[in-house]
């Protein structure tokens, strides 16, 4: 595997999102803090609740049209960005090598742990693929990936949406510019849509996600040695029209003071005062062609799932 951050990385980005995010009003945290073990396997449980469709989606739209994907792209090297367990990837490389092009896979994570699991079942399941793990942030580390000839970068779940704009036109920039003429980006983006069917899949019956949103405050006390009480805290889901997108957010039950000795830093919530933990955006199809196109992308072609709640668009560099 090729290494590009280590623990200590981590540590240093954690400490550095911590002093930024609670420090200011309102307070923040970024959503890459909620998956440490604990939070995977919560992420994991929701993906299967019933009020969450985008995985469902997103796999049912990959299963349609993988075998077009691989047409149309003809790729020799598969890049996926954020690939976790890379189980809907399976469906790109079943047709991608069935169309006999594809010869090599790189999958990026920041989480070693995870990526290692990755790519030994990978090696095991496609013993005639080239699978090389890049431990890196794909916020940073794009320019780092390794070269090759005609790649399609996968950017799929929807992860697009946890970038506000000015991110959002950051990492498209940052992606064309490691691409050649011609290459493909395949990017997953939940679609706008009726709230009452947006907010239970932040919201569900089973409390799942509230575990998932306070998981963050876990981590900080256990990497930050902080007395968080996550108990202390509600859940929140909210639609915002204006900005199209949902925002998750902790909210303080009580007048409370948490310490975090290895910042030497103390924060102080009022009762009802919200952190805000992950926004996700949801786009429209204009609006997405839009944003590709500014940072010299293409929009080649668009599919969504039956219930048009999910869209996968292919883009090509150039």
């Amino acid at each position: 595997m090729l290494t590009l951050i280590d623990d200590r990385d981590l540590a240093r980005s954690l400490r550095a999102d911590v002093l930024a995010g609670l420090t200011v009003t309102p307070k923040w945290l970024p959503p890459r803090w909620f998956y440490d073990a604990r939070g995977s396997e919560l992420f994991e449980q929701i993906t299967r609740l019933p009020e969450y469709y985008p995985t469902r989606a997103e796999r049912a739209v990959l299963a349609a049209n993988a075998p077009a994907i691989a047409r149309i792209t003809e790729a020799k090297c598969l890049v996926e960005l954020g690939s976790g367990s890379s189980e809907k990837t399976r469906l790109l490389l079943d047709a991608m090598l069935q169309r006999g092009t594809l010869g090599s896979f790189v999958p990026l994570d920041v989480s070693a742990t995870a990526l290692s699991a990755a790519v030994g079942a990978l090696t095991a399941a496609y013993p005639g693929l080239t699978v090389t793990g890049v431990v890196g942030d794909f916020a940073r580390h794009l320019a780092y990936l390794p070269d090759g000839d005609n790649r399609v970068v996968a950017f799929l779940g929807g992860t697009i949406g946890n970038l506000t704009p000015p991110e959002r036109s950051g990492f498209l920039t940052a992606l064309r510019a490691a691409l050649h003429d011609g290459e493909w980006l395949l990017l997953g983006a939940d679609l706008v849509k009726d709230p009452a069917v947006l907010v239970p899949a932040y919201d569900d019956a089973a409390g799942v996600t509230a575990e998932f949103n306070r998981n963050v405050l876990r981590v900080i006390n256990r990497e930050l040695g902080g007395d968080f009480d996550p108990a202390a805290f509600e859940h929140v889901a909210l639609w915002d029209a204006g900005r199209e997108w949902i925002e998750m957010r902790l909210r303080s039950v009580r007048d409370q003071v948490a310490h975090l000795p290895e910042l030497d830093l103390t924060v102080e919530f009022a009762a009802g005062e919200e952190l805000r933990t992950e926004i996700s955006a949801k786009f429209r199809r204009d609006g997405l062609s839009a944003e590709l196109a500014a940072a010299g992308f293409h929009l080649s072609h668009w599919w969504t799932d039956p219930g048009d709640r999910f869209g996968v668009a292919l883009a090509q560099a150039g």
